[in-house]
């Protein structure tokens, strides 16, 4: 197991461990916290299949010349683990952990199959991943459908871009308040993120100011 599979393996055995132990009501809560989230997850997938379903199998998948699929590794933000880990299946999560303890030596990311993607909510990144070619090729012929994908990528940043209170930053916070820690928590870890968060609190502490 190399460095990227221990680190993604750990955390999703760190939020299996934890989400076992909580009540049903907790789970029930978690889910009613996401849900809003699945509804914008389900819109992002209803545009890839109406646009973009052809190309990008075509031209990506197939040809095995993806510059996303064809890594190894994947960035996966923790609040993409938990909620994947809430919606999933034993046997979807025993898929995941089984391909995190097995050597990738294939040309591809390590979570895709011959079906496809093993992750049930994949992760931010992948499914807001459009490359140059194929947004040049949809939405030359179809300038319009660029105007709903920038729309889509704005309600993207209300969930985890932390310039306010935002889902990724709660579901990181909601494990470090019970003791848990994971390098895939970016929103506390990552120097660019708290940058954004502190620039935010100083923007609301000037404006309190100039209010009084």
């Amino acid at each position: 197991m190399n460095a990227y599979q221990k680190e993604q393996a750990e955390t999703l055995d760190m939020v299996c461990r934890h989400l076992g132990t909580i009540s049903d009501q907790e789970r029930l809560a978690l889910l009613s916290q996401i849900s809003d989230y699945l509804m914008f997850r389900d819109a992002v997938d209803e545009f890839l299949r109406d646009h973009f379903e052809n190309t990008c199998t075509q031209k990506c998948y197939q040809s095995k010349v993806s510059a996303c699929c064809s890594r190894e590794g994947i960035i996966t933000f923790f609040g993409d683990v938990v909620i994947n880990v809430l919606v999933s299946g034993e046997a979807e999560i025993k898929g995941l952990a089984t391909v995190l303890q097995t050597p990738n030596t294939g040309f591809k990311c390590i979570y895709l199959s011959d079906q496809g993607c093993m992750w049930r909510i994949k992760p931010m990144v992948c499914e807001m991943f459009l490359c140059e070619q194929a947004k040049k090729e949809v939405f030359g012929l179809k300038p319009w459908v660029d105007k709903l994908w920038q729309e889509l990528k704005r309600r993207e940043k209300l969930y985890r871009w932390p310039d306010r209170p935002v889902l990724f930053d709660d579901l990181e916070g909601y494990f470090m308040d019970t003791g848990y820690s994971s390098p895939l928590m970016y929103l506390h870890n990552s120097p660019g993120l708290l940058r954004v968060k502190q620039q935010q609190k100083d923007k609301s502490k000037f404006s309190k100011k100039t209010k009084r």
